[in-house]
């Protein structure tokens, strides 16, 4: 796949301007962390070349500066808030996260336990991390957040909460997902620095929208395509075009929040340091994009996936279709439709020919690979082996996969698993060319195949099963599939 996103690049102009931001204040820098902080597939699929763990590795060369606080508000312990892409509670994903953390060698400032208002769930949890030795602090609600300024300001707003003590310049405050009080956290802690006598600072980082892009760029629509159910709107930042007549492009939300943070500012530390949401950023990837032309069609089609990802979360009654309106208003924006996506029109004439549900895969270099249902294969499971002969350079009428290995797997799913489909899904068809593969030069060949799959663009003419589904999202390629 083409590269259109220098990662060498970024990490070095990254950590530098982090270290350049960390000097202008009193060496302590709050840094509000938004997004993923590892794991973000998102970025790396709109810019190809960024790296899932980027950020982290970033973070890495600021190691022996850096403190991380976790963030997570009682509401999400209660409700049992679930992480979406990685199908587990808000809680269980900090553990991991603290974790991955100390592992790396971060240092591990504690748990901010937001909104907490006497919750149970949240008591048992706080238990929980003194057992695991983990140090946790509580914060409360403020009546008139964020309004209420004079009151938030006070020792009756933030002086209430409970200061985490640190010790490092960089103070990464990061959290398992959206709205759990990272930002709040962040003026807590300032305040507190200041009745210390510490002028401390505060910044922010948000890898999207991309400042410095145009405000249409394909980059920036498919951030609005990936915040779709937050109605998160890309809009320029009027208080930058003021301040300084330059264009630079912001979010909704920090817009609006922006003049109270301002007067938060400015009851804290007497003068604010920024003019502008934009000022308080400090995102370089829109300096790392070495070829503008792969970033907006990777983005093109990401937003393309995205409105099928609606379509597929309305049918199953996850979604609504205002998300899958803002979705086609966002395709009109960047002129783009359906037709977009080659695979989609490979995968509808494969099943129109043979009557059954197809899939089609595009290969990196551009051939559309199909696969269509048998009495032995899913389509999905058609497809995938197809797609590991092409890579190997193998007769496609060449059965890999001995009968020996099938029939087992067939088997087991019918009589015992009580299974009325025979059919082999991807998993299983994996399952069945690793064992031919023991003595099959070939199927071993077809096998070793399986990393070039990465990045590779998916369609299903029926609505995948959930192992199908994952099995090509493990493998690092794209899906979409009509509902």
């Amino acid at each position: 796949m083409k590269t259109g996103f220098s990662n060498s690049r970024y990490l070095k102009m990254q950590s530098q301007h982090i270290r350049e931001r960390i000097e202008q204040f009193d060496n302590k820098l709050y840094l509000e962390f938004g997004g993923k902080l590892f794991d973000d597939f998102h970025a790396s699929r709109v810019l190809p070349g960024f790296e899932p763990d980027s950020k982290l590795k970033m973070l890495l060369e600021l190691r022996d500066q850096t403190e991380i606080i976790l963030v997570i508000s009682a509401e999400s312990i209660e409700q049992n808030k679930v992480r979406g892409d990685l199908g587990i509670t808000y809680d269980e994903d900090l553990l991991r996260l603290i974790d991955v953390f100390k592992k790396m060698g971060f240092e591990v400032g504690g748990v901010v336990i937001t909104k907490y208002a006497g919750q149970p769930a949240a008591d048992k949890y706080r238990n929980r991390l003194k057992n695991l030795h983990i140090r946790s602090y509580l914060h409360y609600p403020i009546e008139g957040y964020p309004g209420n300024v004079p009151l938030i300001v006070s020792d009756e707003g933030y002086g209430k909460n409970e200061y985490v003590e640190t010790s490092r310049p960089l103070v990464v405050i990061t959290a398992p997902g959206p709205g759990s009080g990272k930002m709040a956290t962040c003026l807590s802690q300032l305040y507190h620095e200041h009745k210390r006598g510490v002028k401390a600072g505060y910044a922010k980082f948000e890898t999207f929208p991309i400042w410095n892009l145009p405000l249409k760029h394909p980059v920036n629509l498919a951030y609005e395509a990936a915040t779709a159910d937050l109605n998160d709107i890309n809009m320029i930042d009027p208080f930058h075009l003021e301040a300084y007549g330059e264009t630079t492009v912001n979010y909704n939300r920090d817009v609006e929040i922006f003049p109270v943070l301002n007067a938060m500012f400015e009851r804290i530390a007497g003068k604010s340091p920024y003019k502008s949401p934009t000022d308080m950023g400090v995102n370089m990837a829109g300096n790392c994009i070495v070829d503008d032309e792969v970033c907006r069609e990777a983005s093109k089609q990401e937003i393309i996936r995205r409105y099928y990802h609606a379509l597929s979360d309305f049918k199953r009654g996850l979604g609504t279709k205002d998300i899958i309106y803002k979705l086609e208003l966002l395709m009109q924006q960047a002129d783009i439709t359906i037709e977009n996506r080659k695979v989609i029109a490979a995968a509808k004439k494969r099943a129109e020919e043979t009557g059954l549900p197809a899939v089609a895969i595009q290969m990196n270099d551009g051939t559309l690979i199909t696969g269509k249902t048998s009495d032995l294969l899913g389509s999905s499971a058609a497809a995938l082996l197809n797609a590991l002969k092409y890579e190997a350079q193998i007769d496609p009428d060449l059965h890999m996969v001995a009968p020996s290995a099938i029939e087992p797997i067939q088997t087991l799913k019918t009589q015992y698993l009580g299974s009325k489909n025979p059919r082999l899904h991807t998993d299983e068809i994996l399952i069945a060319l690793s064992m031919s593969a023991a003595n099959d030069p070939e199927a071993l060949k077809a096998l070793n195949q399986l990393p070039k799959l990465k990045s590779c663009e998916v369609h299903s003419t029926v609505l995948l099963s959930s192992v199908d589904e994952n099995t090509f999202k493990r493998l690092g390629m794209h899906v979409t599939c009509e509902s």
